[in-house]
């Protein structure tokens, strides 16, 4: 099985359910139209490409990223609905009474090691044991910027469920979460926890840990709903029609989670979506028209790209105001409620590194933005 942290593929009625699956054909889990990724004479490229160039395409901030304190967890919302970005993909949601944490990494990489890969370009900006009660965890895919391994350990001793796409169980099963605590979901299934309804919805990525278990796991969007309000997590995906079927079924979200940083038209252009892409994709489940806030996650923490640090924030803020789509860009560690004000500071303009004058620009063809973008 290798080192824990790869986890563990499907075995048993697990691997029965995955094969039902109306997304499992041919021996893995598909998307539902093909997409373009990086093969391995790609990822060559892609790392000589990161060693040579990173330092002048600016891929790290030049001061240290500001960090506030999250509310109390004895700080009820008065409007019902707080969120706090923790960084990159970890959102802590407290929702009519309930607290969903989605795609928890306190780790210092996301990495299968301890000495290499990814490391974080700021804190955490709180401990797991000081958040409080957990009622959910929810699990986009598993890959390692989204499912940690000394994360899900840490959360164990709690009692929260952890909701998880199908497959994705057994990772946590052999990491000792027990099963009657693991809800695992097809695409388009919900499951009740408490006073909230959670719906695995689709995306458009893939999976794996290791060399040998790539698309034998599902990957998901996913809506969290409660009496009185609904959210929207949208894990890693590119841009694909599905947003507006979600937005249809489910929509209109008082605020939506949206993926808009790690991209690249060269290496990865189907499977992360550019900020014009996820500012799009905000529009579509929300119904074609502004609705709710748009919380930008997926960016900032750890150097998964070749654009600059801060463009990702940058790009995004620029295409809401296009649209008039209201979007909140906190610090790590911010909460705020959609209905009682928005953090307005553009705090990441003091920290990102500026090219000085005469500079050359980076590469357009490593991160730029799409033609019908």
């Amino acid at each position: 099985m290798g080192p824990a942290s790869f986890g563990a593929r499907p075995t048993g009625e697990r691997l029965e359910r995955v094969r039902r699956s109306p997304q499992y054909r041919d021996g893995a889990f598909r998307n539902e139209r093909p997409v373009r990724m990086a093969g391995f004479g790609d990822a060559l490229s892609m790392v000589r490409d990161f060693a040579r160039r990173g330092e002048r395409l600016r891929r790290t901030p030049a001061r240290p990223v500001p960090l506030a304190r999250p509310a109390a967890p004895t700080d009820v919302p008065a409007s019902g609905l707080r969120l706090t970005w923790l960084g990159h993909a970890s959102v802590l949601a407290e929702i009519d009474g309930h607290r969903v944490l989605f795609d928890p990494v306190f780790g210092k990489r996301c990495s299968p090691f301890s000495f290499a890969g990814p490391k974080r370009l700021h804190p955490v900006p709180v401990a797991l044991a000081e958040l409080g009660r957990l009622d959910v965890v929810v699990i986009s895919h598993d890959h390692y910027d989204h499912l940690d391994m000394s994360t899900i350990r840490e959360l164990i001793a709690g009692d929260a469920v952890f909701a998880v796409p199908l497959g994705v169980g057994a990772h946590l099963e052999r990491w000792g979460v027990p099963e009657a605590r693991v809800v695992e979901l097809d695409w388009h299934e919900s499951a009740t926890v408490g006073g909230l309804t959670l719906t695995a919805t689709p995306g458009q990525h893939f999976c794996g840990r290791g060399l040998r278990d790539r698309w034998q796991t599902l990957w998901a969007s996913w809506v969290v709903a409660g009496p009185e309000h609904r959210v929207y997590h949208s894990g890693d995906t590119g841009y694909f029609p599905g947003f507006a079927e979600i937005g249809a079924e489910h929509g209109p979200f008082d605020a939506t989670m949206v993926q808009i940083g790690a991209y690249s038209s060269a290496y990865w252009p189907d499977i992360h979506m550019t900020p014009e892409e996820g500012v799009r994709a905000h529009l579509d489940v929300s119904g074609g028209a502004p609705h709710g806030v748009l919380l930008p996650i997926h960016w900032g923490t750890f150097n998964l790209a070749m654009h600059p640090w801060d463009e990702p924030a940058e790009r995004t803020v620029a295409e809401a105001k296009a649209v008039d789509v209201t979007v909140a860009v906190p610090r790590p560690g911010e909460s705020f409620e959609p209905a009682a004000g928005l953090p307005v500071s553009s705090w990441w303009e003091s920290v990102a590194v500026r090219p000085a004058p005469g500079a050359r620009t980076p590469d357009p063809s490593l991160n730029a933005r799409p033609a019908d973008g």
